[in-house]
């Protein structure tokens, strides 16, 4: 009762301003995936949330299946999509080619990433000889094809290849030079690990809106491998909560909500009214917290 009490007052209070959702899917690889994941976006289009995304494997591993994924969400639905993009394996004019693909779908927001390397997380990151060089360079890139939209990632614990805290933040802030208008956050389960990030992107003159990426936790194991990889920490209270339930997957769901619950209305009681949710292609927890956050189905109007 007393955390719904305390969304409902931030949600709905005077002066605070409304909450915004945005969720990632990826691209599915077999028809049960594609089942699941259309299943998910029926059940969360109707939160209206500002923009969908759609992921972009290494080295465009992913390209004909995002493309699809895309220009369904533009044909089926009322959705927009963001259709991500990376640098990895390709020459500029391939990436260019992508670009003027995704406008011609009617596509008006790309996510600029870097990319995994090919081989993966853990790899050593090689751009293309004849290819962007990173995220800020892409960036560029866009904008020079297109006067579209352009979020980039955000780092609050350092991404993992860069050398320094500092040499981060230069990068970001080349990102937005370049043209970004938005950061989208790597997932983190400690709020106060956000706040100092803005502290230090708004001391580096960054002023564009660093959106907190949610993750709520569908498997413990798998995501502390991610986190492993990515430069994610996992705090050791998270890691107590998830113990023992190995072959409770019930019990794991409810935990993964109450934690994912906890950590977005921290967020909104300091000031947090825009978030991003990796919602690995299921609806099942994310609409859950959409509605904790205040969030309900838009209702069709009688004709």
């Amino acid at each position: 009762m007393q955390g719904e009490q305390r969304a409902s007052r931030f949600v709905h209070a005077g002066g605070q301003p409304p909450i915004r959702v945005s969720f990632e899917f990826f691209p599915p690889k077999t028809q049960e995936m594609e089942q699941t994941l259309w299943d998910s976006i029926t059940r969360l289009a109707p939160l209206r949330p500002n923009f969908v995304s759609v992921t972009y494997g290494a080295g465009g591993s992913t390209r004909e299946r995002t493309h699809s994924t895309v220009k369904r969400l533009l044909a089926e639905t009322s959705l927009v999509p963001a259709a991500h993009l990376t640098c990895v394996a390709a020459s500029c004019d391939e990436i260019d080619t992508v670009i003027r693909d995704y406008c011609a779908a009617g596509v008006r927001h790309i996510v600029a990433l870097r990319g995994d390397p090919i081989g993966g997380i853990g790899d050593k990151y090689a751009p293309h000889p004849g290819g962007y060089r990173n995220a800020a360079h892409l960036v560029a890139g866009i904008k020079q094809l297109a006067d579209i939209e352009v979020s980039v990632s955000a780092y609050p614990e350092k991404h993992p290849d860069s050398p320094t805290v500092q040499a981060d933040l230069d990068m970001l802030a080349a990102k937005v030079d370049a043209g970004a208008t938005r950061a989208i956050t790597q997932f983190f389960f400690e709020n106060d690990l956000y706040f100092a990030y803005l502290d230090r992107v708004h001391a580096r003159g960054i002023n564009v809106p660093i959106v907190p990426g949610i993750l709520p936790v569908q498997n413990f194991n798998q995501m502390k491998n991610f986190a492993a990889r990515c430069g994610a920490s996992v705090p050791d209270w998270l890691a107590k909560r998830f113990d023992g339930l190995d072959g409770d997957a019930a019990t794991r769901k409810l935990i993964a909500a109450a934690v994912a619950a906890e950590q977005v209305l921290d967020l909104v009681d300091r000031g947090v009214s825009d978030f991003h949710f990796y919602t690995m292609n299921r609806a099942d927890l994310v609409y859950a917290i959409c509605h904790l956050l205040g969030l309900r189905p838009a209702i069709k109007e009688a004709a």
